[in-house]
Formats: structure tokens, sequence, C-alpha cells
């Protein structure tokens, strides 16, 4: 150990306890380190011709890249080589002041990580050093895998490709005053969602571009080059001008590299010390050019185009992730870590920079940090429709309640990727009007309106969903069939709701047009297996299928919806006129306790029927009075809420955000659904039928949805998957005799 190094380790700071190796005083330090570059009060720096800007921003690009390997290295596991290739880019943002950086990249978790600790972001979740920072990363309640918006000074979670975009340009909507910079992989690049979501909402909100795509092109995807690799710089801004980008700022490290690296992607750590601040100052002075760009109204894309896994122990898709054998003592992990290792000094002049930039920590500063501001819904006209009375369409009847939210809430949004007038509800439309360059009174769209419509279910369920995540009311609005094509982002958003630290506004779904009432369009609009998906997530706690049974129910249940935080709402209803059953009283009963009894009647043997779903309904009526005749009793249940029919044993509920234990208790389930026989009944799947066959002790069976036909009504459609009264009561008297 030489003199400086051991008089360096006497004054190392306390933050570093952990790192495993330090670097010799660079030469330049004394020069160029002698204070931070954002000055005390400052919030980025101010000279980027200033030499000692360029150099602490390397400083901070070398340290990135360190604890990324580091932490990962720890565990011997996670991805450190994606993030290390745009890590200049990264800095320059941070030193330029910008703190609310998201991704796309969920494998870039570990470096943005090692940037929330740097600005101390991790404080508040006990993270005080490098050790701890390694003790916890990819452990239960430290910090897992892939990002999440539980983790201080992260806005979003990330972990399937094609997501970051939405939570970007959902926090550009609604702070116009930011930048949100989001880094795409070119391996992600490849999924159809990224850009035709983008251009979408650049046509319906043209001067919001506030959200910048950092495109990290590096040549790799996780296990083979990216399908982009083969592009020249041309065809790549081509591409991006030819998707309606009108400023592509790249640079490209190849410009800069004096030691003839083969291959269009060369390593900037390769170079020499001379070249590396020259690249890191073309990409301070690119990042500031597509920032300001970005910020004053120019649809703006930022590429760094350098090779994948530049500074760590690999390159290529070979540094995506760590192995069993990359641990801290692998020869290749301790090559790496001894060649980015950075003194102490230089170590504290990098937190300090980072704390100081953007006004401090991410976890103080980040807009999802804190509560946005709502405005009250005053008023919501409910209409109470008389039971027995004539049937009434009940997506409607919701419609109107959605145009008072949007009239009260301008942030509000409505989105909806098959038209909301095939759906019942043209009375959004009508109200908050479809945003689109073209004015037109007989489509009721304009800009500036409130309802979103792209023909992708994944842009609308990412900026709705995206949204709420960010704080905001949405609404996403689809047929039921194609509500799949969208539901990876929701699921993405749910889950992260259900570990938030800040209370926000549920994700809230209206899926229409059921199987039922689609029986000419055949089976490629009859898809109700989705019902088996939120199934599934129901154990997750926070997630809540609605059946409402009538237009009353509905509306109560939107009224609810509008209460909750930190939930998925996913509202299922016909858009068929229907008999009203229900009085707002007994709708609001049957959200609070999960299902309510419709009709009873008794006899010497009792069969209960328990109906997911409205218009499914009317072959089980039928059957009761079948049955009624015959003299077996019979209680036909509406099932609107099968999440509080749940055992709370079953569901994850304790663990979320905004925890929600409301069950139906034994003794009130027992007079529901306690019986001789029960029949579970449902035109979807049956899984949502679980929480009610798990507590029955009664003989018992289910009627579900097989598949899908061309037919010319619901019954025809419902006959040919069982669901007659005939073969309820056939059932029904074989299971009580």
């Amino acid at each position: 150990m030489t003199a400086s190094t051991q008089a360096a380790k006497l004054a190392t700071p306390d933050f570093c306890e952990g790192i495993q190796y330090f670097g010799e005083m660079l030469p330049e330090f004394e020069t160029y380190g002698k204070q931070a570059a954002i000055a005390s009060g400052n919030t980025s720096i101010s000279d980027l011709e200033d030499p000692a800007v360029v150099f602490q921003t390397l400083l901070a690009a070398d340290a990135l890249r360190y604890l990324t390997l580091q932490i990962t290295a720890s565990k011997a596991s996670g991805h450190p080589g994606g993030f290390a290739s745009q890590v200049e880019a990264y800095a320059a943002l941070v030193m330029l002041g910008h703190k609310n950086i998201l991704t796309e990249v969920g494998h870039h978790a570990p470096g943005f990580y090692s940037a929330m600790f740097l600005d101390r972001s991790l404080e508040d979740m006990g993270i005080n050093t490098v050790q701890q920072l390694r003790d916890r990363f990819r452990e239960h309640h430290g910090l897992l895998g892939h990002l999440s918006g539980c983790i201080p000074g992260i806005l979003s979670p990330a972990g399937p490709l094609g997501q970051g975009q939405h939570f970007a340009m959902a926090a550009a909507r609604l702070h116009r005053d930011k930048l949100f910079p989001v880094t795409i992989g070119d391996g992600g690049l490849g999924e159809p969602y990224i850009m035709s979501s983008m251009a979408h909402f650049h046509t319906a909100y043209p001067g919001m571009t506030n959200f910048l795509p950092v495109l990290v092109w590096n040549g790799f995807s996780q296990e083979h080059h990216s399908m982009v690799s083969t592009q020249s710089n041309e065809q790549m801004m081509a591409y991006w001008h030819g998707n309606g980008f009108e400023e592509v700022v790249l640079v490209d490290a190849k410009d800069f590299d004096d030691q003839d690296q083969s291959g269009n992607y060369v390593d900037s750590t390769a170079f020499s010390f001379k070249q590396r601040l020259a690249f890191t100052k073309a990409v301070l002075i690119a990042a500031d050019e597509a920032a300001k760009s970005a910020l004053s109204g120019t649809r703006t894309v930022l590429i760094i185009k350098q090779l994948k896994g530049a500074g760590v122990h690999a390159r290529g898709a070979k540094s995506h992730n760590l192995y069993a054998m990359h641990t801290l003592d692998n020869p290749d992990i301790v090559k790496a870590l001894q060649a980015r290792a950075l003194a102490p000094q230089a170590w504290q002049l990098v937190r300090t920079n980072f704390e100081r930039a953007g006004g401090g920590p991410a976890s103080r500063v980040a807009v999802t940090e804190s509560v946005l501001e709502l405005p009250e819904i005053e008023d919501l006209p409910l209409e109470e429709y008389a039971v027995g009375g004539d049937p009434k369409v009940a997506t409607t009847a919701m419609g109107r309640l959605v145009g008072k939210v949007g009239e009260c809430d301008r942030n509000f949004l409505v989105t909806n990727a098959d038209g909301n007038e095939a759906s019942g509800i043209a009375n959004i439309n009508q109200a908050l009007k479809i945003i689109h360059p073209t004015e037109d009174p007989l489509y009721n769209q304009k800009p500036g309106g409130q309802v979103y419509e792209p023909l992708s279910e994944d842009a609308c369920a990412g900026l709705a969903a995206g949204s709420a995540l960010m704080g905001s009311r949405t609404l996403w609005c689809s047929y039921e069939s194609f509500a799949i094509n969208g539901l990876p982002i929701w699921q993405t958003v749910t889950q992260a709701m259900a570990e938030l630290r800040r209370p926000t506004p549920s994700t809230v779904t209206l899926f229409t047009a059921g199987a039922l009432e689609q029986g000419r369009n055949g089976w490629t609009h009859q898809r109700p297996e989705v019902e088996a998906y939120f199934a599934a997530m129901m154990r997750n706690g926070n997630v809540f299928p609605i059946f409402p049974l009538d237009a009353n129910c509905i509306q109560v249940a939107y009224e609810w919806a509008l209460t909750t935080k930190n939930k998925g709402i996913v509202i299922t209803a016909s858009k068929s006129p229907l008999p009203i059953r229900t009085t707002f009283e007994q709708g609001r009963k049957a959200i609070a306790d999960g299902a309510i009894a419709l009709q009873e009647a008794s006899g010497s043997k009792t069969v209960v029927f328990a109906v997911v779903g409205d218009m499914v309904l009317l072959p089980v009526l039928e059957a009761a009075s079948a049955l009624a005749v015959q003299e077996v009793g019979v209680r036909v249940v509406s099932v609107v809420n099968p999440r509080r029919l749940y055992r709370p044993s079953d569901v994850a509920w304790d663990s979320c955000a905004e925890p929600d234990g409301d069950f139906l208790d034994d003794a009130e389930f027992e007079k529901l659904f306690g019986a001789d026989a029960l029949i579970g009944v449902t035109a979807g799947a049956s899984g949502m039928l679980e929480p009610i066959m798990l507590r029955s002790t009664a003989k018992r069976d289910t009627f579900a949805w097989k598949r899908g036909e061309t037919t010319a009504s619901p019954a025809q459609l419902m006959a040919l998957n069982g669901l007659t009264a005939e073969n309820l009561v056939k059932r029904a008297m074989e299971l009580v005799s």
C-alpha cells in the first residue's frame, strides 16, 4: 500500500464501508476535484465547458459502474451489463439536475439502486453504507431484482419490456414543467408497443414533449445481438425521425475511440483518459441539448451508442447477467472492480454532487414522493332506477357518472381502444370528447379532450394505469375479449400499488361486451377466460373484480371505486338492457359483503345458485322457478365482489400498502351459501367461483364457460356451454336427491 493510498483510507467516508477496492488518487483530482461541480445551494452544474464538470461527471459514471458490479457480484446474481453501457448518460442527466428518471429496462435495477444510494435516497430504508447496499440487494424487504416504486426515489416499476415509456408519458402529462427521461434498451426496442404508444401520445398531446426517451444502443439484448444492431447511425436516426421525433441527438462512443477497437460498438472505458473525458463531455452536451429541446416543445430522443458491458466484467450479451461463479472472488469481477475503483475523496465528491442535484435526494424531490392533489368529486349524479321497472343498460348508467368525474377533474383520463359507443358509453365521449387533432362534433372529437383512443390495448392500459400510479384518476375501458392485450402493464401497476409508500387512486377498468353479447362475432370476440387472470390476482390482496348485476349496482360500484386507494378494480358489465333487480342500498351491501341474495323460496331441500355475472342470471332464475314448482327450496345469490368471499388467510391483504381486510365472516357466509346443494354459475372462468367453493361444505358443482362459437343469440351460446335452465334443474335434483 502506498503512502497516498494509506492516507486516503484514513479519510474514508462512513458510507464507503463495504467497498471492496479503493483506487489511487487521479492526478487530475488536485485540479478538478477541489470542490463539488454542483455548488452548495445549486441544483445542477452551471458550465458545461468547465473541465471540472466533465471530470466529475466521469467520476460519477465510474462510481455507478463500480457499485452496479459490486452489489451484483456480492450475490453472484443480477444484471450489470446494460446499465453499464449508458452510465455517462445517466450521470450527465443527474449532473444537469434531473432526478425524475425512469426506465423501460428492469435489468437496469442495480444501476438505479446505485444511483439512489449515491444521492442518499436509500437511507429512507436504512441503507447507509455500501455494505448494507450489498447485504440487501435481491433480498426480502430489500432491493428486489427488478425495479419497484416501493424503493425510495424510484418513480415506477420496471420488469416486462415495453412498459417504461407509459410511466414517463403519464408523468409528463401530469407535470408539464419537469423532464422525465426514460431509458429504453435496444433489445426492448423490438417490442412493438414502445414506438406506437409514443406516436399516439405525441398526436394526442402535441405540446407534451417533456418526456425524453434515452435509447441505450449497445448492440446486444439479453442473450444475443439486438435486432437493431446492424443499423447504421443514419438508419437509426431516420427510424426515430420517421416515427415523429423531430430532434434526434446521438452520441457514438466509436467517434472517440483511440484504441482501434473492432466493430461498431466500443467500450469508452478502454479509451485513453483524455478521450474518456472527451466522450463524457460530448454526452453532457448532448444530454443538455436533448433536455432543453424536450422541455421547449420539441419531440426529442437522446441516443447513447456504446458497447454493452462497458467497464464491467464482460462485454456484449455475456455481460448481461451474473452466474453462480461470478462472486467477488471471481478473477473477471476482481479485475473489473479494481479498474473502476475510486479514491475515497472521489467517492465523497460524487456523493455530494448527486445529493445536491435536483434539489436533494430523489426520495425527496421526485414527483412520486408526494401525493398528487386531486379536486373533489362533488354531487355524483346517481340515478336510482325502480326495481322491476324498465330494463336499463348498466354501462350507460356508469358512463353518466364518468362524465361528471371528468368535468370535476380535468386531469381525469378515459382510455378505450375499441370505441366507447360500441360499449353503450357514448355518453362518456359526449361529455369528455375524444382527443383528436381533427375537431368533428359528429364523432365527439377535438383537441384537448379527455378520452384517449389509440388502437392498442397496451397503450390504453399503459397510460391509464401509469397515470393512476402517478397519482391521477383514470378509467380504462375495453371489450372483455380484448383486454388481455393490455393486462401485462395493468398487472405491473397493481402489483406496484400493493407496495407503494404513498396512497394513489386505484386503477379502475370497465370491461364490456362479454361473450354472451358477441354471439354473431364468434369465438374471436368471446374470451371470458380473461376472468381467470383476475381470479388468480384476487389473492394478491389489492385486486377486486366487480360484477354488478344491473344499472343500479354498477353506479354504486363505481362510486365505491372512486373512494379506494392502491387497488386494481375491474368492473365487468353488459351493454344490453337488463332488468333492475337491486336498490342502491342492496348494491352497496353486495359490494361490502361480496354477494347478495336476490330471491329465496323454501322447500324440503334447499339449493343455492351462486351466480357471477348479469346476463347469466336469466337461465338461473328460470331454473329457480322450475325447482320451486317441484317444491325444492332455492336461493339465488348474486356474487358481486368475490374477493370479499375469500377467507382472510387466502389473500395477501395484510402485506398491502393500503390493506383491505374486510371479508365475509363464516356466519354470514352460511346465511348466503349454506344449503343442501350449491351450484356455482358463471358465463366466464370457473376460477372466479373459487372463494365460494373453498368455503362451502355442501354437495356442489359448477357451470362455467367452456368455449366460444358463432350463434344468433345469448341463449344459444349459453346452451352450447351447458348454461341452460334444464341442465341446472337436472343437476340440482341430482345433488339433493
